[in-house]
């Protein structure tokens, strides 16, 4: 059976093996692409009494993301109830709103407020306590709807850190289990596919397993792929597909079958893409 069983991970460049992914089978998007705030650092700072403070972002920071290079392979690839959810920064949210507001009949976004942000050592200006994840679905869209006190578009919970956090590789941004769990029950079913081309360490992945889905995720760094690897088998050993897809300067890889990312008894879905989204707003939902 060529389907996908559980989760599926992909050494490949997103960009690219985006294209690839079938239409209308990703129930959910949760993904944490670059911020771009490498033009903002200004380094390390080296202190006698702690932890030097880590200011620097990985190389893969400086490339220049564009949401609006990301908008009709989402709405391709995402069912008409699907949703999406982008961690992002301030530097970067009006791009998202520009893209995607006109696409989608809602454009919310949640702020992560973390409880133990890096301090300012030199006690200039706010502490960066707070990251935002912007939020687009359409009418009929899948929500789990709780109690009004816990459907604030807020959630308090600290960065990532004790076992959880990796050292070996240790990525930067790393995002903490608490927030991509909440993300995933306000948005999905068990057995839903949750897609997040960005994987980085798998956070995502192990938060999907975690609370029931399937999980398809991309990941171009070989250090992180493997990360994640072995965190989404100690989750789940016995379920994981890996590929490793060479870049277009290399070798093409195959096409995946088109049935692979659907869950075993749903008949595959129509070839043909689903019409746009009326561009008439809605009240939020």
């Amino acid at each position: 059976m060529n389907r996908m069983k559980k989760y599926e991970i992909i050494n490949a460049d997103a960009y690219e093996h985006v294209k690839k992914i079938p239409d209308h089978c990703v129930d959910l998007i949760v993904t944490d692409p670059p911020y771009n705030l490498s033009g903002y650092s200004t380094g390390n700072i080296k202190l006698s009494w702690r932890k030097d403070i880590n200011n620097d972002l990985a190389q893969w920071d400086q490339k220049v993301f564009r949401p609006s290079e990301w908008v009709e392979e989402f709405i391709r690839i995402l069912k008409p109830t699907g949703n999406i959810f982008g961690f992002t920064s301030y530097n970067l949210l009006g791009k998202w709103h520009e893209a995607f507001d006109p696409r989608f009949e809602t454009f919310q976004y949640m702020v992560w407020h973390k409880t133990n942000p890096v301090p300012k050592i030199h006690r200039a200006g706010f502490l960066n306590s707070c990251e935002l994840i912007v939020c687009m679905w359409n009418k009929g869209h899948t929500w789990n709807f709780t109690l009004q006190k816990e459907m604030h578009n807020f959630i308090e919970a600290p960065i990532c850190m004790g076992k959880e956090r990796l050292q070996d590789p240790l990525h930067p941004t790393q995002k903490p289990l608490r927030v991509l769990r909440h993300l995933i029950k306000l948005a999905s079913k068990p057995g839903d596919l949750v897609f997040d081309p960005f994987m980085g360490v798998g956070s995502t992945g192990v938060a999907a397993l975690e609370t029931g889905c399937r999980f398809l995720g991309l990941e171009i760094d070989e250090k992180y792929f493997r990360a994640a690897e072995k965190r989404l088998k100690e989750v789940q050993p016995s379920m994981l597909n890996t590929r490793v897809v060479p870049s277009s300067a290399s070798k093409p890889a195959a096409e995946p079958a088109q049935d692979r990312y659907l869950p075993k008894e749903a008949p595959p879905q129509p070839s043909d893409p689903a019409p746009p989204p009326s561009r008439t707003r809605r009240p939020a939902r």
